[in-house]
């Protein structure tokens, strides 16, 4: 009995090591199932702008090239993306409460939707549009002659992609109001 209790610290530790282990795991599993194209869509919330999307240059093209839901809208290092991990529980919420449960609603609130990414977006500095865009890389004699421009100003002004490519992915809303943007 006194052998179990001088042991005792350390199968405590063991115990928590192999406990901490498992939670770490256990985080990481979940984590990555979330950043799934299948998990965003899995809601019926999502069917309508999925179907959008599968109609954009982001689905398909002549690379084959394909960027994700969680490409645009999920950071890839660990802070940002626990911070919009911790903003889209509010998505889980509306989900059971109906909030968006028939297209008519979506497109009520899909103006709405589109401001918050946005405005994301441009607080970002359109961070995850540049995991693959880079003005670095792009090849602006290839580019007809207003977006090569724009692309080469880009810098110099202070505005992002979105500010630009605003329903590059998805519709614009039909109340959207492009002068407010200026």
């Amino acid at each position: 009995m006194k052998n179990i209790v001088k042991r005792a610290p350390l199968i405590a530790i063991i115990i928590a090591i192999i406990t901490g282990a498992l939670m770490v795991s256990g985080f990481n599993v979940a984590v990555s199932e979330t950043n799934t194209e299948s998990f965003c869509v899995s809601c019926h919330e999502m069917e309508i702008n999925y179907e959008e999307y599968k109609d954009t240059v982001h689905y398909k093209n002549r690379t084959g090239v394909r960027a994700t839901c969680p490409d645009c809208h999920v950071p890839k290092e660990f802070g940002p993306k626990m911070a919009a991990k911790i903003r889209a529980a509010k998505d889980v919420w509306h989900h059971l409460l109906g909030t968006i449960d028939n297209e008519e609603k979506y497109e009520a609130y899909r103006l709405t939707m589109a401001k918050v990414v946005w405005k994301q977006m441009e607080e970002t500095d359109s961070r995850e549009c540049r995991v693959c865009h880079t003005v670095e890389s792009m090849a602006f004699e290839e580019q007809q002659g207003r977006a090569a421009r724009k692309h080469k100003k880009m810098a110099e002004t202070g505005k992002t992609c979105i500010n630009c490519h605003k329903g590059v992915a998805h519709e614009l809303p039909e109340d959207y109001d492009e002068s407010e943007d200026s």
